[in-house]
Parts: C-alpha cells; sequence; structure tokens
C-alpha cells in the first residue's frame, strides 16, 4: 500500500510566550499544499515477524534510517499492537528543516497507513496520541485541511479556507535552519490574535500585517538569504509571501500565474497550483 504525505504551509504564526515545560504556546493556520513524498509499506514473510527493512531514495535524509519520524512511529505502533515482518520504502521530495513539515507528515502517514493496510482498529483517540508523541505539528497531518492551531498544537480547529485556483511559489535557499535555535532566538509576541476572523473570509492582502510569522525576524537575522527571497516574491507580484514554520522555506501566494523567477543554483523551487 502507497500514500502520499502532503507538505504545509503555515498561514501567519504567531509565537505568543514560552511554556513553563520549555515549549512554545502557537497560533498559526496550517495548509496543506501539493508537493508530497511518497511512502510504501508492504507485508513480506521473508522478514522476521516484527521487524522492518527500509529503504529510501530521493533527497537525502541526514541521520540513521532507525531514527527517523517513519520507524519511531512504527515502533509505537509496535507497542500496541503485534506487527508482521514489514518493508518500507520513502521517496523523498520535501526539503528537511524546511519549515514545510515533511518529516511529521511522513511520520503520521506512516500511522494511518499502517492501520489502514494490518486493520488495526486503531480509533481517532489513539492515533492522536501517537501522532502527537511523535511531534507538535503530526496532529494536523490526520486529517490535513486547513487547519488552525494554538498551545502546543495537540488540538488543530478546522478552518474554512478557499485556495481553489490560486498559484504557489515555493523557494528553499538549501539552508537547514535550527527550529530549536529560531526559538531560542525569537521574542514572543506575548499576546493571542483573534485568528479566524482573518481567514473567514479569506483576505491575503492584509495577512503579513496583522498575522506576521513572527518567527521571520530571528531567522532573517541568522539567515539574510531568506529574507531576500521574500522580497523578491513580494516584488514579483506575490499577493502574499511568508516563511513556512520556522523556516528555511519561503511561499508566495499568486493570484495569476507568476513569472520565471532566475534564482541562485543552489535555491529549489516549485510552482504549483491549488
Amino acid at each position: 500500500m502507497i500514500v502520499f504525505p502532503p507538505a504545509k504551509i503555515n498561514l501567519g504564526l504567531n509565537v505568543v510566550r514560552k511554556r513553563s515545560d520549555g515549549y512554545h504556546d502557537l497560533q498559526s493556520v496550517l495548509v496543506p499544499i501539493p508537493l508530497r513524498d511518497a511512502l510504501e509499506i508492504i507485508v513480506d514473510p521473508m522478514v522476521p515477524v516484527g521487524e522492518v527493512v527500509q529503504t529510501r531514495s530521493g533527497l537525502p535524509i541526514p541521520g540513521s534510517a532507525d531514527q527517523d519520524l517513519c520507524m519511531k512511529a512504527i515502533a509505537a505502533v509496535r507497542h500496541l499492537r503485534p506487527l508482521p515482518g514489514l518493508r518500507m520504502h520513502l521517496h523523498k521530495v520535501i526539503p528537511m528543516g524546511a519549515g514545510l513539515g515533511g518529516g511529521s507528515s511522513d511520520g503520521t502517514h506512516t500511522l494511518l497507513l499502517l492501520n489502514d493496510l494490518l486493520d488495526l482498529k486503531l480509533c481517532a483517540e489513539e492515533l492522536h496520541d501517537l501522532a502527537f508523541a511523535l511531534g507538535s505539528d503530526c496532529p494536523f497531518f490526520l486529517k490535513p485541511t486547513p487547519q488552525l492551531i494554538t498551545g502546543r498544537g495537540d488540538h488543530p480547529i478546522p478552518v474554512d479556507i478557499d485556495l481553489t485556483g490560486l498559484w504557489l511559489l515555493i523557494v528553499n535557499p538549501g539552508v537547514h535552519v535550527s527550529t530549536a535555535a529560531v526559538f531560542r532566538s525569537c521574542t514572543p509576541s506575548g499576546k493571542e490574535l483573534d485568528v479566524v476572523p482573518l481567514f473567514t473570509p479569506l483576505d491575503l492582502n492584509e495577512l503579513d500585517a496583522r498575522s506576521p510569522n513572527t518567527l521571520e525576524e530571528a531567522v532573517f537575522r541568522m539567515h539574510p538569504e531568506v529574507a531576500a527571497i521574500k522580497s523578491r516574491l513580494k516584488e514579483a507580484g506575490a499577493v502574499h509571501s511568508s516563511m513556512s514554520g520556522s523556516g528555511s522555506t519561503v511561499f508566495g501566494i499568486f493570484n495569476e500565474r507568476p513569472h520565471d523567477i532566475v534564482w541562485p543554483a543552489n535555491h529549489q523551487q516549485w510552482l504549483l497550483q491549488w
């Protein structure tokens, strides 16, 4: 069985405060985008019961294969249900350390795929708890539709946003941004915004001023090339441009298909339409 885990972007990201547990309270609307990895898992009688043979292709993934979120998801499920011998292949398209949630999406879709493939009958609450244990973004990917996250993101709330027909240009400068370092360097806003009225109806022209990504200042200071991408996207006519998550990817949303933009050789870009 094969699934195609999507990436996400953040429409606004308000870092409200640092919590006593070391995490931060956030406000953000996450939106899935048509940029996807491919994840396949099959049952293989030749693999010993409970073991997994993993292979990868596409973009290189740092670290050992047994430490990625797909393998952590399998290990978590193994504590609840016996598993047969499995083979898993991940083809990586979504860049890592880019603020697009690729690892979180892969891990969460591993949970969903196992549940369907093996008829494990894990309920919605069990899947939610497993996903949240993998990472704060993971519950969003259980049902990847536009959703508002608050606090640590454990209980996303659906938001009615229609982006149909809009163009999305995503640019990644090839810089791996440390999420931990960004949060250490950012200055929390100290206030919660009344976020939902900003999106119903959606006014992209007002979004950056009224609901910015408050992590941009820290990332732009550490990596000026990320700030330069946002400026060029706005100059090219984007009705909204922002860094996604903790970076380093920047996106621009356009009403019409944008003209080609020449980027430095180490920059990746994707032009997509909802």
